[in-house]
C-alpha cells in the first residue's frame, strides 16, 4: 500500500467538511438555491479571448498553501479582486479550501459581488454537493482535479456542473488524466506543472503536455509561472491562459506585477511575430 500524500490528506478532510455541512443543509435545498440563480458569466469565452492574440491571465487570490505556508499576510480580498481586474485579469481564481490554503466560501462571494470578470472556485471537489455550492456563492466555473477523482466520479461531477451552468477547468497532470477528461467531453484543460503528491513544479512537463490537447480545447497552464518569460514560453507552447497566484501574491502590489507580466509578454510576443 502507498503511502498517504498531501493530496490525498486534503481529499479526506474535505469530504469530512462537505458530510458536515450536508447534514446542515440538506443537498437538495442547495440545488434549489443553486437552480434558482443567475446565469453564471462566460469563463470559457474569458479565457479564449477573441482571436486568440492577447495574453490572458487567470489572477488567483491565494492567502497560503500547504508547501509554501502563509503567502499573503494583508488578504484583503474586495480590494485584491478590484485591482486584479483593473490591472487587466480576464478571470479570477479564488481558493475555498479553509485548512490548507485558508480560503473561504466567503471569500468567493465577496469576489463575485465585487467583479466583473467571471470567478473560479479552486478548491478540492469531490462530491456534487461542493457544485452546487459554487453556484450559490457566486463561482462561474469549477476546477475539476483528475487526480483527485476516479474517471466515473470526474464525469459525474462535470454533469453536475453543466446542469448548473458552470464551467469546468478540467485539471491534468499527465497524459492519462488528459484522456479521462478530454473523454468526459470538457472545453476548458488546465495542465499543472505542480505535482500535487510531491509539490514540486515542472513547466517542461506543462509545455509537453499542452501540444497534446486537441485543438478547440481552451488550454490554460497553471502553477510555477513567475515572470513575462514563462507567459511567452507557454504561450508558445500552446497555451491560451496562464492562471498565476503566488507570482502575484507574494508582491506588495500584486496589480503592478500583473501589469508587468501583461505588458512584458505582449512585448515579447509581438518581437518574436
Amino acid at each position: 500500500m502507498s503511502p498517504q500524500t498531501i493530496l490525498d490528506e486534503i481529499v479526506a478532510r474535505t469530504r469530512e467538511d462537505v458530510a458536515m455541512r450536508r447534514s446542515r443543509l440538506p443537498e437538495e435545498s442547495l440545488s434549489l438555491r443553486a437552480a434558482g440563480m443567475v446565469r453564471p458569466r462566460n469563463f470559457r469565452d474569458a479565457l479564449a479571448g477573441e482571436g486568440g492574440s492577447e495574453v490572458r491571465i487567470l489572477a488567483e487570490l491565494k492567502q497560503a498553501s500547504p508547501s509554501k505556508g502563509t503567502i499573503r499576510k494583508d488578504f484583503h480580498v474586495i480590494d485584491l479582486a478590484r485591482e486584479l481586474q483593473d490591472a487587466g485579469a480576464a478571470a479570477l481564481s479564488v481558493l475555498t479550501e479553509p485548512h490548507y490554503f485558508n480560503g473561504s466560501l466567503r471569500n468567493l462571494r465577496l469576489v463575485s459581488d465585487n467583479s466583473h470578470v467571471p470567478v473560479l472556485r479552486k478548491d478540492f471537489i469531490v462530491s456534487t454537493y461542493q457544485v452546487f455550492e459554487a453556484r450559490v456563492f457566486g463561482a462561474d466555473a469549477i476546477l475539476l482535479i483528475a487526480a483527485a477523482l476516479s474517471p466515473h466520479e470526474f464525469v459525474r461531477l462535470k454533469q453536475a456542473a453543466d446542469e448548473t451552468g458552470l464551467h469546468v477547468l478540467a485539471e491534468v497532470h499527465n497524459e492519462d488524466e488528459l484522456e479521462t477528461v478530454l473523454t468526459a467531453g470538457v472545453r476548458i484543460v488546465g495542465v499543472n506543472s505542480r505535482d500535487l503528491k510531491t509539490f514540486k513544479t515542472d513547466l517542461k512537463r506543462t509545455e509537453e503536455l499542452l501540444g497534446r490537447i486537441p485543438s478547440g480545447i481552451v488550454k490554460v497552464a497553471e502553477s510555477g509561472i513567475q515572470k513575462a518569460d514563462d507567459v511567452t514560453r507557454l504561450r508558445s507552447a500552446g497555451a491560451d491562459a496562464c492562471l498565476i497566484g503566488e507570482g502575484l501574491m507574494r508582491v506588495k502590489s500584486p496589480a503592478r506585477k500583473l501589469r508587468e507580466f501583461l505588458i512584458h509578454a505582449e512585448a515579447l510576443e509581438g518581437a518574436a511575430v
